[in-house]
């Protein structure tokens, strides 16, 4: 893995876990799930603009339209929409935390369910990563967070890893950007029907909205996954996904810097220990495709 995957990798975390910031500050002042979808229909649009510029079409075969549906219910509306509501309640840093536990449902998931072999060092990372989770979702309880919108947050993860559990390989074939632009629209489309119909429409404008909205718009929402598409094919899926290790990381310090949300000892000492994990589960899962 040259410098450039390195830097590219860095880039991706970043981004990705920016979203959970900038979403606690777009739910403080507008309904959640009517901005999501609005979101996801700009950033759908522009996906699909580009995939056409890039000669991608949306003739898809069985299988990628049945992935698209999937990721976009399960990822965009369910995983998102959860978060989304969540952070009307909860810190961002926290959403983050229980978001990036996501790959080691996966990992315990493919081994209880689909038997797939992880080694000492992966099991040693569910242990891992399940006890770092264990500290920091105690403590933040015992501090007062919210249980409801902590719940919503592992259903959002839950509904996350069962998509990419049941979905794996599924959108091979190419027409990647044009599948990840119409997964967008799926959502924008779920989203949107809930919303309108369950949320009261009332905005309270500011710049710092606009600002946050524009942001998570086309930075995680577009950016995000055209790099990480570029990272896929430049030193492949399993050894990009060993960049998530960093999404705890990211997303706390970033929430800290922006929000000013506190973080105390066993945060910091959880998060070091979630982190290392989801590197360890990551690097199995690595060990076990090459050999």
């Amino acid at each position: 893995m040259n410098i450039r995957a390195i830097l590219t990798g860095l880039a991706f975390a970043a981004m990705w876990s920016s979203a959970f910031t900038t979403a606690r500050i777009i739910v403080a002042s507008a309904p959640p799930l009517t901005a999501l979808s609005l979101r996801f229909l700009i950033s759908g649009v522009l996906g699909v603009l580009i995939a056409l510029a890039l000669r991608q079409t949306w003739r898809l075969t069985r299988a990628q339209w049945r992935a698209t549906i999937v990721f976009g219910i399960c990822q965009n509306a369910l995983y998102l929409g959860l978060n989304f509501m969540a952070m009307q309640t909860i810190e961002a840093s926290l959403a983050a935390i229980v978001a990036s536990s996501m790959p080691l449902m996966v990992g315990l998931a493919s081994w209880a369910i689909f038997g797939e072999k992880i080694g000492p060092v992966g099991g040693l990372g569910l242990v891992t990563g399940v006890v770092g989770v264990s500290i920091i979702m105690g403590t933040r309880l015992q501090g007062g967070a919210d249980l409801y919108g902590v719940a919503l947050c592992v259903g959002g993860a839950l509904a996350l890893a069962l998509a990419t559990l049941t979905m794996r390989g599924a959108t091979s074939g190419g027409n990647f950007v044009m599948i990840v632009g119409l997964q967008m629209l799926v959502g924008s489309a779920v989203l949107g029907v809930i919303g309108l119909a369950t949320e009261p429409l009332i905005i309270d404008w500011s710049w710092t909205l606009v600002a946050a909205f524009l942001y998570t718009t086309l930075v995680p929402g577009l950016a995000a996954t055209l790099v990480w598409f570029l990272l896929v094919n430049r030193i492949g899926a399993v050894k990009a996904a060993t960049f998530h290790f960093l999404n705890p990381f990211f997303g706390v310090a970033i929430a800290a810097v922006v929000l000013g949300e506190k973080l105390g000892p066993s945060d910091i000492i959880g998060v070091a220990v979630v982190m290392v994990g989801i590197l360890a589960v990551q690097l199995s899962r690595q060990k076990q495709v090459s050999a």
